[in-house]
C-alpha cells in the first residue's frame, strides 16, 4: 500500500507548479481529480504533441482523473462542492482572491469540510504589497537576487536551465507542507490553509550568499564567489573539441588528484594565491587535449571531475538504467508509450525490501476531458 492511498486531491492548478506537486501526490497513492475548464488545461496544446495532447501535459498529469467544469456555472459549482465534502486536499494556483470570488476559497470550503488541507501556490503569496502581481519563474529568480549571482554579462545573460521557482519554489514546498499538514491533521483533526509563495522560497537556494552577506556585510556579486565561477576548483573548462569538462574538486583531496591528473605545476596549486592565474593555466591545459583524452585520463581518478553530458546521453547512462530511473512508462490514448518523468516519489518506492529494483507499474493513458460533472479515469 502506498502511503497516500485513500486520500482524495482536487487539483485546480495548471501549467507546472501545481500539476507537478499533485503528480507526486498521485505517485504516493492519492487519487487526484484534475479540475479543468471546458476547453481543457492550456498545456494540452503545447508542443510537441504526443497523441491528442502535448508530451509535457502527459508527463505531468499521468495517473490523474480529469473533470471539465465551468466554475462560473452554479450547477457545476454545487457538484464540485459535493466533491469537496469527500476531499482531503485542494491545490490551486490562481491569484489571491480568485477562488474566493468563485465560492471556492478556503474560508468557504473549510466550512463544508473542516479537515480540508487547502494549498495555494502563487508567485508572491496571499498577503503583502505584491500579492496580486503577475510573474513567472524568471521574475522570481530576478526578484530574489538569485539570477544576479551567476547570469554572466547582462548583454547575453545566462538563464537558469530549469524553472527553479516553479519546481523548487512551488512544487516541492507544496508537497512538503501538504505532508506536514496531513501529519498535523492526524494529531489535531483540523485542516489548514497553506500559503506557498514561489518567490520567497527562492531564497533557500542562495543560502551561501545570504550567510556571507548577513555575517560580513559583503554581498556576493555576479560570478564572484566559490560556486558561481570565481574558483578554479569549481568551474567548467573547454576541451580542444569544445566539450565541457566539469571540475568540482572543492576538497583538498580531490583538488590534489585533479592537479596531478592535468599536471598543474606546484606554483599554481595554491589557488588562493592567484585564483585567476590558476584558472587561466587550467584552461590552457584542458584546451590542449580533446574530451576523449581527458575522459580516459580521469577513469578511476576520484576527483569530482566529469564531462558534461547532453540530455539524450544522460538518459541513456548505464547507471540510471541500472537504477530503473526511466523504467516506468506513460501510455497515451493511441497506445504509444514513453518513459515517465522520474519524480522523487518514484525514486523512494523503486527499491523493494531486499534492496532490489522494482519496475514501477505506472502505465497509464493521457487524460481525457470529461463532459460536465462526470470524470473519466485515464486509459
Amino acid at each position: 500500500m502506498k502511503p497516500l492511498e485513500g486520500l482524495l486531491v482536487l487539483d485546480f492548478s495548471t501549467l507546472l507548479p501545481g500539476p507537478m506537486a499533485t503528480l507526486m501526490l498521485a505517485e504516493a497513492g492519492a487519487e487526484v481529480i484534475k479540475i479543468e475548464p471546458p476547453t481543457g488545461d492550456a498545456m494540452r496544446s503545447y508542443e510537441p504533441k504526443w497523441g491528442q495532447d502535448s508530451a509535457i501535459f502527459a508527463m505531468l498529469n499521468r495517473g490523474k482523473q480529469s473533470l471539465a467544469v465551468d466554475l462560473k456555472d452554479t450547477k457545476a459549482l454545487n457538484e464540485i462542492l459535493e466533491l469537496v465534502r469527500k476531499a482531503d486536499i485542494v491545490v490551486e494556483q490562481f491569484r489571491p482572491g480568485v477562488m474566493d470570488r468563485l465560492g471556492l476559497g478556503y474560508a468557504a470550503l473549510s466550512q463544508i469540510n473542516p479537515q480540508l488541507i487547502y494549498c495555494s501556490i502563487t508567485g508572491y503569496g496571499q498577503i503583502g504589497p505584491r500579492a496580486g502581481d503577475a510573474g513567472h519563474d524568471l521574475n522570481y529568480a530576478g526578484d530574489t537576487g538569485l539570477l544576479a549571482l551567476s547570469m554572466g554579462d547582462v548583454s547575453h545573460a545566462v538563464l537558469p536551465p530549469t524553472p527553479i521557482g516553479d519546481i523548487g519554489g512551488g512544487s516541492f514546498p507544496a508537497v512538503i507542507n501538504i505532508l506536514l499538514a496531513l501529519e498535523d491533521r492526524r494529531r489535531s483533526g483540523s485542516g489548514r490553509h497553506i500559503d506557498i509563495a514561489m518567490s520567497e522560497n527562492m531564497f533557500v537556494f542562495s543560502y551561501w550568499a545570504l550567510a556571507a552577506g548577513f555575517s560580513t556585510g559583503r554581498w556576493p556579486g555576479n560570478g564572484t564567489d566559490l560556486v558561481t565561477g570565481a574558483s578554479p576548483r569549481y568551474h567548467v573548462y573547454a576541451t580542444r573539441d569544445k566539450k565541457a569538462l566539469i571540475v568540482a574538486a572543492l576538497e583538498p583531496k580531490f583538488w590534489t588528484v585533479f592537479c596531478d591528473v592535468i599536471g598543474l605545476r606546484e606554483a599554481l596549486r595554491d589557488d588562493e594565491m592567484d585564483p585567476l592565474a590558476t584558472m587561466m593555466e587550467i584552461s590552457r591545459i584542458i584546451a590542449s587535449q580533446d574530451s576523449l583524452t581527458w575522459s580516459q585520463k580521469l577513469v578511476g581518478r576520484d576527483c569530482c571531475c566529469s564531462l558534461a553530458a547532453g540530455l539524450e546521453a544522460a538518459v541513456a547512462d548505464p547507471h540510471f538504467a541500472a537504477r530503473g530511473v526511466f523504467a516506468a512508462q506513460v501510455v497515451n490514448e493511441s497506445g504509444d508509450s514513453m518513459p515517465a518523468l522520474p519524480t522523487p516519489v518514484i525514486a523512494a518506492f523503486r527499491m523493494n525490501c531486499e534492496g532490489q529494483l522494482n519496475a514501477p507499474s505506472l502505465n497509464v493513458g493521457s487524460l481525457q476531458i470529461a463532459e460536465n460533472s462526470k470524470h473519466a479515469k485515464t486509459n
